[in-house]
């Protein structure tokens, strides 16, 4: 690895930036690099770089003295061209930074990794448990002179998959009619409340009609 070309301003410009806050190019004190960039430079610098004049002025007082370290050293720590430099001498060698095609392989195989993840969590977890609703279920009967025992019978004999059905009161509604007042639990995946209602309203010799009072989810 040779040193960058002094010459040219934008390699004294990194210079004076890599000076800014360093008194020599290794370390704390003067050493062999310092020297060899001493010796690449030769010319006195512009005072458009006074990192780099500052530094020059300081170093030429090193000439023909032993400092220690190691010339090369210096190279690699001012390369500035980088990766860049190579790709200038072969640019069918060196890719700087890769095709898109790559990039957006590389940017699949990430994201169907993360997936693949996110279900084995989600398999280990099991199924979500199902949705369920809390419903109060009104069953109105023809008149006062309904058997509501039979009638409270006949509907809780109504069976479907989901179905569970809970406590029960009767309310009165007016004239000495009492509604049928029951909660009922659904799944709400396998319940169809409009199903629920026409399977009630079956009950013809009690039942008048049916309404939902109150829902709520569980």
């Amino acid at each position: 690895m040779s040193l960058p070309d002094f010459t040219k301003p934008e390699i004294l410009a990194k210079f004076n930036e890599y000076l800014a806050d360093k008194s020599y190019v290794d370390g704390t004190e003067a050493s062999q690099a310092d020297l060899a960039v001493y010796e690449a430079i030769k010319a006195p610098v512009d005072d458009a770089y006074p990192n780099v004049s500052r530094w020059h002025s300081h170093i030429a007082s090193f000439e023909g003295k032993e400092l220690p370290g190691d010339k090369s050293k210096a190279a690699s720590l001012l390369n500035f061209g980088g990766a860049a430099d190579a790709a200038e001498g072969d640019d069918d060698e060196v890719d700087l930074f890769g095709s898109d095609d790559e990039e957006d392989a590389e940017a699949e195989r990430i994201k169907a990794e993360r997936v693949a993840m996110y279900k084995e969590k989600k398999a280990a977890k099991g199924p979500a448990p199902p949705s369920k609703s809390v419903i109060t279920f009104d069953v109105k009967p023809w008149d006062d002179e309904t058997d509501m025992k039979a009638l409270e019978e006949g509907v809780r004999a109504i069976e479907m998959e989901g179905l569970l059905w809970g406590a029960s009161k009767l309310v009165p509604i007016g004239y000495g009619v009492n509604k049928l007042q029951i909660t009922i639990v659904v799944e709400d995946d396998k319940v169809s409340m409009d199903d629920l209602q026409e399977r009630v309203q079956e009950l013809e010799d009690y039942v008048q009609s049916s309404d939902i009072a109150a829902m709520q989810k569980l």
